[in-house]
């Protein structure tokens, strides 16, 4: 792949080492010189001065065989403008912006830009540390939105199959632990023994979800 990346702060920088570490193409655009000092001499890409939302720069950095785009620069507006100018203009189909408001991140989601709302999924993450509710969760998406949840189960779903338990929770299994070895179960999978569970989860469902999982489930219910 090449990946364009606006932006040679911390974020941009670590993605573009990590990027060019797993051998793809890389180039990174920045107003200031200076900051590609960030990528030491180790990096293999490319890196272009300029602005990010300007069509030569971006044509400069390969913008019109780039595979994916990410606008990681400090200013909302810069990197909003960007990404949309990769993906309506340049028909980049991977197209992602950090966003620090997380009210315009919901408004750019729905243009059909995903976007990084990092306060808010920072001041989430944080919460969930200094005060555990007991939910154990495991992944939640960067907008906020979606979770991935362990939902313990009662004894009574052991020997019930997965589709049972979707329809009962309004919820989908994403994945589950059986033996130590993590396995994407079909809906016909039955529950045995042992499992740990993890669901797909939103902040509204996830209390009656869990609810219904630790809940005894009748054969005929």
């Amino acid at each position: 792949m090449h990946v364009v990346i606006m932006g040679c702060g911390r974020l941009g920088s670590t993605l573009a080492h990590n990027l060019d570490a797993r051998g793809h193409s890389v180039a990174v655009i920045d107003q200031n010189a200076d900051a590609f000092r960030r990528l030491g001499a180790e990096f293999g890409g490319i890196t272009v001065t300029g602005f990010g939302f300007d069509r030569d720069v971006l044509r400069a950095a390969g913008i019109e065989r780039a595979d994916a785009f990410a606008a990681v620069s400090s200013g909302d507006n810069s990197n909003i403008i960007s990404a949309r100018l990769a993906h309506e203009t340049f028909g980049v189909s991977r197209v992602v912006a950090r966003i620090y408001d997380s009210r315009r991140a919901q408004v750019y989601e729905r243009l059909g830009i995903p976007t990084v709302a990092t306060i808010r999924w920072a001041a989430d993450r944080m919460v969930r540390h200094l005060v555990p509710e007991g939910t154990v969760e495991v992944f939640r998406d960067p907008t906020s939105v979606v979770s991935i949840v362990e939902a313990p189960l009662h004894r009574d779903w052991v020997g019930r199959p997965l589709k049972v338990l979707e329809e009962r929770t309004g919820a989908r299994v994403a994945y589950l632990m059986r033996f130590g070895m993590g396995t994407l179960g079909t809906p016909s999978t039955v529950i045995q023994d042992g499992d740990q569970v993890f669901m797909l989860v939103t902040d509204e469902t996830v209390g009656d979800v869990l609810n219904i999982a630790a809940g005894a489930e009748k054969e005929g219910n």
